[in-house]
């Protein structure tokens, strides 16, 4: 008998370049061993190599991510739906089945202007709170 399959989350952004990646890193770190989690954007771009660079400063490889569009994923079921950022939660579609829709909102990382040092110093802030965000909804859950 096949154990029933892990209930499943997708992290959205609209560029799926930095937010929705870094989250999705840290949430199959996390919790990967009770969900299956992705990630996608409105208007997908590339993932950041800024994002890639603070990820891997906390043992997190992304560097095999691509960006994907959330059209990828339409049609499938979701327990969680989960936006990053305020534009994708304005334009998110509607997936089928019982999904719960939650809305965090992070500044972008790489919207941040300024010398290489103070960009990545951006990424490290939205990853750590990323980090401390998914822990809390970790605990949510309970056992």
């Amino acid at each position: 008998m096949n154990p029933s399959p892990k209930p499943k989350v997708l992290i959205l952004c609209t560029g799926n370049s930095a937010r929705s990646q870094m989250a999705e890193g840290i949430f199959r770190r996390l919790l990967g061993d009770r969900f299956e989690v992705f990630s996608a954007g409105t208007h997908p771009s590339y993932v950041r190599p800024e994002a890639i660079q603070a990820m891997r400063e906390v043992g997190v490889d992304i560097s095999s991510h691509r960006s994907k569009s959330v059209g990828e994923f339409l049609g499938q079921s979701f327990r969680y739906v989960i936006t990053v950022c305020d534009n994708a939660r304005e334009s998110c579609p509607v997936f089928p089945g019982p999904t719960e829709r939650i809305h965090w909102s992070f500044e972008d990382p790489a919207a941040v202007v300024g010398t290489e040092q103070e960009r990545l110093e951006a990424f490290r802030r939205i990853r750590d709170q990323i980090d401390a965000r998914i822990r809390a909804f970790a605990a949510s859950l309970g056992s």
